[in-house]
């Protein structure tokens, strides 16, 4: 007879987290006060592994890892708790007040124990804290005006259960360290470029979540990434950066040495255009956002305002609250996210996942339809009219989870090939009486405001901007303006999309941290996009040569003396 399999140590360290969990929520009490009605444990282990290299060479090469607590203890009743949003503590102080605050550090080694200890005074913190946070809100709804269409607390959801297979997790350490060698020398061959780096991380993270509903969950991620940029100025000054990531869940599906050393010489040939390319003023006119570009246009001016908590605090914007029904968006768009798509045509989505940070399984949802809002992307904080979680409560760590994006996928039935929405372009240019218009075909990102406080706009660093002169159809390479705007005008003036999907995969932050996220859009060709100019810089580039730099052949009366 074979001898038996190990035990999984996740699985003893899952029971003693229920374990620990029963026992809090049967004995947990101040005498004359609510004992807790939900508890939830939650510990995440991190594995990391780091490469950066620059010039030729490594400069850091790191493995890492944590484990993770977070805890949530809720008194009250799931129509009105003790939760409160996360919000920043500007407090200058050795302490908070309190003489002690429980470590949020997990045991790296598999001792139930330790583990059970760990939760232990975490919990006794969070009650204490969630029973003085419950009797503050009892007492400001004193004062408040009674809302008869104010949302629960918190959502009541069907318990799951899922223990997910270990995943491997290799690392060839050889070879992606000579891999970065290599391909980082070979910006040493071209000095105008100052400063390039080329960075190789993997990431694992296993969570391990229980709550007193009766959810036990054991899950693992893998995320590997290879990211190669490099800086130079233009000769007026500006600051130039151009760069290229890629982002896959194995080892086994990164990129080859050739397909990276092709990336690099890409970003090597782009900054060397733009350093010779003419900056531009500002402009407001017609423009084509190619498919990643217009993927971040989505994600940064609806993706962010569909995300429910946003239609609720006293401190955000609402811009779609109550709008449920209503078009806002022209009836050839649609939009939806769905965590649970893995690829899009072959390639990878960051934002895929099985089961939110509250426990909850990963649901598509329908936002947009035919132009109608008919959802939102909800964690478990209920809206108006929105009473459950679609498995959308995401955060890093072990941050509060809010409601956030994961793989944003933009349906268009106005669709037109690129030639097309070119001449198309030209048209519109030409109607509004502008000489050229702009395709902009490469974007590093962007940002939002959805608060109350401010303006609600949004602005993208596009990389790669083209001016279309609208007698000749010839394309400039131009630089020097960001995207800006407002939203609702921005997104309602797409007169057209392109066929070809573009996936932008990237991490997306805000409240409750950095998240993986994924957009995947057609090209879109705007009415009028908004360009300002971007920040000037006046800095010097180095007064001296790279060492790495060709050396010039000595010239004049120095060369011709003697040795």
């Amino acid at each position: 007879m074979g001898a038996a399999p190990a035990p999984d140590p996740r699985s003893q360290l899952l029971e003693a987290m229920s374990t620990e969990l029963t026992r809090n929520q049967q004995q947990l009490k101040v005498t004359g006060h609510e004992a807790p009605y939900f508890i939830s444990y939650l510990v995440k282990d991190y594995e990391s592994r780091l490469l950066v290299a620059r010039y030729g060479a490594v400069f850091q090469d790191d493995d890492y890892r944590e484990r993770k607590l977070g805890v949530d203890v809720r008194v009250g009743s799931y129509d009105f708790d003790s939760s409160v949003a996360d919000s920043l503590d500007f407090g200058f102080s050795t302490s908070k007040g309190a003489s002690f605050t429980a470590r949020k550090e997990g045991p790296l080694d598999a001792s139930p124990l330790a583990l059970r200890t760990a939760l232990w005074l975490v919990t006794d913190e969070k009650y204490k804290a969630a029973l003085f946070q419950f009797l503050k809100k009892k007492g400001e709804d004193v004062y408040a005006v009674e809302d008869p269409k104010r949302a629960a607390s918190f959502s009541r959801e069907t318990p799951s259960t899922y223990v997910q297979p270990p995943v491997a997790f290799p690392f060839d350490r050889e070879k992606w360290r000579k891999l970065a060698r290599d391909v980082s020398a070979r910006f040493n061959h071209h000095p105008e470029l100052f400063d390039s780096e080329v960075r190789i991380t993997a990431d694992k993270a296993t969570r391990l979540f229980v709550s007193s509903e009766g959810t036990k969950l054991i899950t693992e991620e893998t995320l590997y990434a290879l990211h190669v940029s490099a800086v130079t100025r233009a000769p007026d000054g500006q600051l130039l950066d151009n760069s290229r990531t890629f982002y896959l869940p194995t080892e086994a599906g990164m990129p080859d040495a050739a397909k990276v050393h092709t990336a690099a010489q890409k970003v090597i040939d782009e900054l060397l255009a733009l350093r010779q390319a003419p900056a531009i003023v500002p402009y407001a006119g017609p423009a084509i956002l190619a498919p990643e570009a217009a993927g971040v246009l989505f994600h940064e001016t609806l993706g962010h305002r569909l995300e429910a908590e946003r239609q609720d605090g006293d401190s955000d914007g609402k811009t779609f609250k109550g709008q449920e029904g209503k078009q806002i968006l022209p009836s050839f768009l649609s939009l939806r996210d769905d965590p649970s798509r893995r690829e899009v045509n072959g390639e990878p989505l960051n934002g895929y996942y099985l089961y939110d940070e509250e426990g909850v399984k990963a649901q598509p949802v329908t936002l947009v339809e035919k132009g109608v809002l008919k959802g939102y992307l909800m964690s478990r904080h209920p809206v108006e009219g929105f009473a459950k979680s679609n498995g959308h409560g995401r955060g890093q760590g072990t941050l509060q989870p809010v409601a956030r994006m994961g793989n944003l996928l933009v349906d268009s039935t106005k669709q037109v090939s690129d030639a097309e929405l070119k001449k198309m372009l030209v048209a519109e240019a030409k109607r509004q009486g502008k000489p050229y218009g702009l395709i902009i075909r490469d974007i590093t990102g962007g940002n939002t405001n959805t608060s109350s406080y401010g303006y609600q706009a949004f602005k993208g660093v596009p990389r790669m901007v083209y001016r279309v002169d609208v007698k000749t159809g010839e394309e400039t390479l131009v630089r020097g303006v960001e995207i800006v705007g407002t939203p609702l005008s921005s997104v309602n003036r797409i007169l057209a999309t392109g066929q070809r999907l573009g996936v932008f995969n990237g991490f997306c932050g805000a409240e409750s941290g950095n998240v993986p996220v994924s957009t995947v859009a057609p090209a879109v060709l705007l009415q009028e996009l908004e360009l300002q100019r971007a920040m000037e810089g006046k800095d010097r580039p180095p007064l001296l040569p790279s060492p790495a730099a060709p050396k010039q052949a000595a010239t004049g009366p120095e060369a011709k003396r003697g040795g």
